[in-house]
C-alpha cells in the first residue's frame, strides 16, 4: 500500500495527513475531524459530501485526497463564524435552512448548504428553476425539497434586498 503525505488548507487551517493513494477526499476530511461532509453513495450521486475546493463546489467522494495537495478546501463547518461571545454563529444559509424547516434528518443538509453557497456566490438572484437545477445533484431522502428550495429562494430575495448570504 502506497501512502502520501499531503497538506491541505481546510477552513483556513493548514492540515497535514498521511493517506493511501486511493483515499477519497471525503474520508481524509472525516479522518481529520471534519465530519460535516457525509459519506453517502461514494459515487457522486447524492451530494452529501459536497465541499468547496478552491471556491468551487465539488463532491468529495469523486476526488482522491492526493489530488487536492496544497489546495484550499471549505467544508460546511467553515461557513459558521465566531460570535461576539466566542461561540459559533450560524451562517445566514444555515440559519435560513433552520428557520424554513429545510432540514429533516439532516443527512443531506451539509451538501445542500454547500451547494446553496456555491449557487449564491455565482448567482445572487437565481430563479426558482435555477435553484432547482443547481440542487439537482443533491439527494434528500426525506423529500424535503420544497422547503429547501423555499429557503434558497428566501436567501436570494434577502440578498437582492441587501441583507444576504455573504
Amino acid at each position: 500500500m502506497t501512502t502520501h503525505d499531503i497538506t491541505l488548507t481546510i477552513n483556513g487551517e493548514r492540515e497535514t495527513a498521511t493517506v493511501e493513494s486511493r483515499t477519497l477526499l471525503v474520508h481524509a476530511l472525516r479522518d481529520l475531524g471534519y465530519t460535516g461532509p457525509k459519506v453517502g453513495c461514494e459515487t457522486g450521486s447524492c451530494g452529501a459530501c459536497t465541499v468547496h475546493v478552491e471556491g468551487e463546489a465539488v463532491k468529495a467522494c469523486t476526488r482522491l485526497a492526493v489530488q487536492e495537495e496544497g489546495r484550499e478546501i471549505r467544508t460546511v463547518e467553515g461557513l459558521a463564524g465566531e460570535g461576539d461571545g466566542g461561540g459559533d454563529v450560524l451562517h445566514p444559509i444555515q440559519e435560513t435552512f433552520h428557520e424554513a424547516h429545510a432540514l429533516q434528518c439532516g443527512y443531506c443538509t451539509p451538501g445542500m448548504v454547500m451547494a446553496t453557497a456555491d449557487l449564491l456566490e455565482n448567482d445572487p438572484d437565481p430563479s426558482r428553476e435555477s435553484i432547482r437545477e443547481s440542487l439537482k445533484g443533491n439527494r434528500c431522502r426525506c423529500t424535503g425539497y420544497h422547503n429547501i428550495v423555499d429557503a434558497v429562494e428566501s436567501l436570494a430575495m434577502d440578498s437582492s434586498a441587501g441583507e444576504g448570504a455573504d
